[in-house]
């Protein structure tokens, strides 16, 4: 479903990608972790198409959309669900307003269809009765389930989450896991998750692979990662700083 081949990206004299290569398969889940500052976020913004690489190609779906226009990459882009870190919600908008606002922008649905499959696709995040409901009304792990209804509820072939659990506390962090596996299984999505969470990044993933120096160090299942012995790999999972 999704293949990059010898990514480059720099900005200024600074290179941040340098030959990053891997592909996901149709359904599965791949978690992306290598540390700060490291590229990963760079990495999936390729991959939705919103920056251009140096060289190399990015391809959804046997196509390669680094040779897209926009018109090109907005239907591309109809594949996609994405989940921001902060939740990205419209604080002057209502629950149901920020879940179906690019519905209403295309205006194929009549108010009464926007309203169920709103309805459904907040019943599928366990947030139930919220619709008229504000942004500022709602707590942190809350706003991240509603990021993910607004998400999903176009039924997307994939869903990149980036920092899904980043400022929630271990309980929250657990059930916003919870829902990333459970989207994955009922919606059969291609789903990309990158993460600084080891907890999320075991429970998550079929496969995690590991920036590292701007290309992918390593990739693997999460039970041969967590059990490598390489320097590297063990420094970040157990989150030892240099000596």
């Amino acid at each position: 479903m999704i293949e990059v081949r010898e990514l480059k990206k720099s900005f200024g004299p600074q290179p941040i990608l340098d030959g990053v290569s891997f592909s996901i398969a149709k359904g599965e889940a791949l978690v992306i972790i290598g540390r700060s500052g490291g590229g990963k976020s760079v990495l999936l913004k390729h991959i939705i198409g919103l920056l251009q690489p140096d060289a190399g190609q990015v391809v959804i779906d046997g196509e390669d959309i680094t040779r897209m226009n926009e018109r090109e990459l907005i239907r591309v882009r109809r594949k996609f669900g994405m989940v921001f870190q902060g939740a990205a919600l419209f604080d002057s908008m209502n629950v149901a307003e920020n879940v179906a606002f690019a519905f209403r922008r295309q205006k194929q649905f009549t108010e009464s269809e926007i309203a169920h499959k709103v309805a459904e696709a907040l019943d599928m995040v366990e947030l139930p009765n919220v619709e008229h409901k504000r942004p500022s009304e709602l707590s942190g792990g809350m706003r991240k389930r509603v990021g993910l209804a607004r998400a999903i509820i176009y039924h997307p072939e994939i869903v990149l989450y980036d920092e899904p659990t980043t400022g929630l506390d271990p309980i929250v962090s657990d059930s916003i896991d919870r829902l990333i596996m459970r989207v994955t299984e009922r919606l059969k999505v291609t789903t990309v998750v990158v993460t600084h969470d080891m907890r999320t990044a075991r429970r998550v993933g079929h496969r995690i692979a590991m920036l590292h120096n701007k290309r992918i160090y390593v990739t693997g299942t999460p039970e041969d990662i967590f059990a490598s012995a390489d320097p590297v790999v063990r420094q970040f999972i157990d989150g030892v700083a240099d000596p």
